[in-house]
């Protein structure tokens, strides 16, 4: 067949793709619709639940069972992303208001993860079956095809609440997120009231009733001044911290204990408030805090700090919210779809749009009911009027051939065909105009509603049908008495889940924390053969310098603030801050460098110690056992971490020399086997540490570079060779990647 190739500009292929691309996951996946408050997989995952008559008075089906039904018939996106929906609307530290029962190992607060989903139960909760699922019998929603066309499925569920502020979103599109905080319900069914009875009604007016967030964490909201705008606005930032409570102890100690946390210290960052505030313990910047345990179980939070006698509550608070995430800000950014595109919604608007959906869902469900008690009234008076001539009718039926002859008799008088006792009968029969509707009815009847009991009975249900069609018009065509419905409705809603208020709105002032400087000053770090550590005022070491150096292998002068790193023999920089080793006096032992760093003496062995500020001020020259030389900036070595990799090592390769080299002009090589190679420094390149390095010598099959010397030209630099003496200076200048001199021993 022949095909037409149509010329097109390749970038405006991609531009369209990519845009059509963008908006399936902005409106098909990511983003909640503002009507339901819910995101794809959310409502047919719920949905899903409905279908399979997992209701909250019914019990427990595995999540297995539903994710793989979700699966199959409405979301075919993988089965990790709808057990995932369905495990965060099981989690009560997530979700302003609980949409699932969850059964078995949801996770918990710390970031522990569900259980797999063959292990996990679930079915609906009852607020989810009464306020999100009910009424989908009276054609309240459209319903669209699903994705392969086999299935029918909800556009939007007949949600009674605003659930985008009941229970927040959280979704990353392309180009764009959401982020709405979780909110009260009796506040918001109160500001929905409020609307309802002014459209006029200002955003700041809806405050009076939404205070501002209310997270399933508790917390406290420190800039209640700046909500107005985020709510205006649609985006801004809110500022939550913890609750922190001082609890006394005895011997009249305090403890202080957090009871709530931030929203967003939810998961896996309450282990790493954990971490900081043992790093701030370690640092010594905050010395009072003895011991930090979590106490946390299924009744709350409750993580303690136990603190010495005398400490400085106040102070320690302060550092808490200043240096953890005891106080956390949560960005608001509230995107949903609306009318199919994607809006960022003030607070009024997103009542408005409910407002309007409800509006909506309840016009089609009083349709529905109308017209069903339509048919009932027309069904009613038709038997009524067929007990009052009852008798016409069986002599109807008994005369009749067949059903369509009865038909025909009772809806147009047709009498053809059908044998009557008297003329009179036939001549009554004539005139009866029953509907199609009816006749089917009369047709059906039982003998037994001829009971006088039964009549009356039938009756009493038409007048109450005329009621309700009366109650219904009304409805549809007044909209006070709808609007009555509606706040009705949400009433009893408020009324059956709500709940008091968790987190507390106010206008708390800035944190204030200053650090204690710490008084700069010259100190001699001392460590010994065995790797005892220590430091020296500057004064004790000027008096006893003889001492020093003849008792300690690295002695070396350097600020308080500055960093001491040890370069080890497996090519790492451990460092340490100068203040986080002890000031000891001369004679006392000190601290193992084990203990102060990562180093291990046991797996590593360190060849050369200085300090940061000479480091970052020089250049490091490194040498490995397999005769690999470099040149690296000692800027590349000046980085937060305690532990680097100082350079790239071979496989089974080790460093022999790591070391200054800014003053000295030569390299000398000498290899196991006993050649001496001397070259000038210049001759290798300066890398990066992450480099291998070049050859510094060309060594023989078995051959290992040995040690590795540092040579200024002014000065003469012997080394011991098997006993015998080797003077540095004086071996043969050769060039690098060369063999070298060998030493003869006679």
């Amino acid at each position: 067949m022949d095909g037409q190739i149509i010329r097109t500009e390749y970038s405006e292929i991609m531009q369209k793709s990519y845009i059509d691309y963008a908006m399936s996951v902005i409106v098909s996946r990511a983003l909640p619709d503002v009507r339901d408050g819910l995101k794809p997989v959310q409502r047919r995952t719920l949905y899903d639940m409905y279908e399979l008559g997992i209701r909250y008075d019914r019990p427990y089906r595995k999540c297995a069972r539903i994710v793989g039904d979700t699966m199959g018939k409405y979301h075919p996106h993988g089965d990790s992303s709808i057990y995932e929906a369905l495990v965060v609307m099981a989690q009560d530290f997530k979700k302003g208001q609980v949409l699932v029962d969850g059964h078995g190992n949801f996770g918990s607060i710390e970031g522990d993860g569900a259980a797999a989903m063959r292990y996990t139960e679930a079915r609906l909760q009852q607020i989810t079956q009464e306020v999100y699922l009910s009424d989908m019998d009276k054609d309240v929603v459209d319903f669209m095809p699903n994705f392969d066309e086999t299935e029918k499925e909800p556009v939007v569920l007949p949600v009674r609440v605003p659930n985008l502020l009941l229970n927040g979103a959280e979704g990353i599109a392309v180009g764009m997120a959401t982020s709405i905080p979780p909110h009260n319900l009796g506040e918001i069914v109160d500001a929905v009231k409020a609307y309802m009875k002014n459209n006029a009604i200002t955003v700041k007016e809806l405050m009076k009733y939404i205070k501002g967030p209310d997270f399933p964490t508790g917390g406290i909201v420190t800039n209640k001044d700046e909500l107005l705008k985020i709510y205006e606005t649609g985006s801004g930032k809110i500022k939550v911290r913890g609750k922190v409570e001082e609890e006394p102890c005895k011997g009249g100690k305090v403890n202080l204990v957090i009871t709530e946390i931030p929203y967003p210290m939810v998961g896996a960052n309450i282990g790493k408030f954990l971490n900081d505030v043992a790093a701030l313990v370690e640092s010594k910047k905050a010395p009072e805090i003895v011991d930090i345990s979590n106490q946390s179980s299924k009744e709350g939070i409750r993580i303690v700090l136990e603190l010495k006698k005398g400490a400085d509550v106040e102070n320690l608070k302060n550092m808490l919210y200043k240096k953890t995430r005891l106080e956390d800000t949560f960005g608001v950014n509230m995107l949903a779809v609306a009318d199919g595109r994607p809006e960022t919604l003030s607070l009024k608007q997103m009542i408005e749009y409910h407002v309007d959906f409800q509006f909506d869902v309840c016009t089609r469900k009083y349709q529905t009911l109308l017209g069903r008690e339509l048919e009932k009234k027309e069904v009613q008076e038709g038997l009524i009027k067929a007990c009052d001539v009852i008798d016409l009718i069986i002599e109807i039926l008994r005369g009749s051939k067949n059903q369509k002859q009865v038909k025909d008799c009772l809806t147009m008088g047709a009498t053809e065909g059908i044998r009557f006792k008297t003329k009179t009968s036939e001549k009554a029969a004539k005139k009866l105009r029953f509907t199609q509707r009816q006749a089917t009815a009369i047709l059906e009847m039982r003998l037994y509603k001829l009971i006088g009991l039964e009549i009356e009975a039938l009756l009493a249900e038409h007048e109450q049908t005329v009621k309700n069609i009366e109650r219904y018009e009304d409805i549809l065509n007044n909209y006070d008495s709808m609007a009555q419905v509606i706040m009705e409705d949400l009433d009893r809603t408020k009324k059956t889940y709500g709940r008091k208020r968790r987190t507390v709105i106010e206008n708390a002032e800035e944190i204030v924390f200053e650090e204690k400087k710490v008084e700069e000053m010259e100190v001699c770090f001392l460590m010994d053969r065995f790797g005892y550590a220590k430091l020296l005022d500057k004064s004790i070491y000027e008096r006893n310098k003889e001492t020093v150096h003849n008792e300690y292998k690295y002695v070396l002068t350097c600020m308080n603030t500055d960093k001491i790193c040890f370069f080890t023999e497996k090519g790492q920089m451990h460092s340490v801050k100068v203040m986080d080793i002890p000031l000891t006096k001369l004679r006392d032992k000190g601290t193992p460098v084990d203990n102060l760093s990562n180093y291990s003496s046991a797996q590593e062995q360190i060849l050369f110690v200085a300090s940061m500020e000479m480091i970052k001020n020089g250049t490091m020259m490194f040498v490995t056992g397999n005769g690999m030389v470099k040149q690296v900036p000692g800027t590349e070595f000046d980085v937060v971490k305690r532990t680097i990799a100082a350079t790239k090592l071979a496989e089974g390769d080790v460093l022999v020399l790591a070391g200054l080299c800014d003053a000295m002009d030569y390299v000398v090589l000498q290899t196991k086997n006993g050649y001496f190679l001397r070259f000038m420094k210049s001759e290798i390149s300066s890398m990066k540490k992450t480099a291998v390095g070049v050859r510094g010598i060309k060594l023989v099959q078995g051959d290992s570079v040995e040690h590795a010397y540092l040579l200024e030209s002014r000065m003469e630099y012997t080394a011991e060779y098997k006993g015998k003496q080797i003077v540095l200076n004086k071996v043969k200048l050769g060039k690098r990647d060369t063999k070298g001199t060998k030493v003869r021993i006679s």
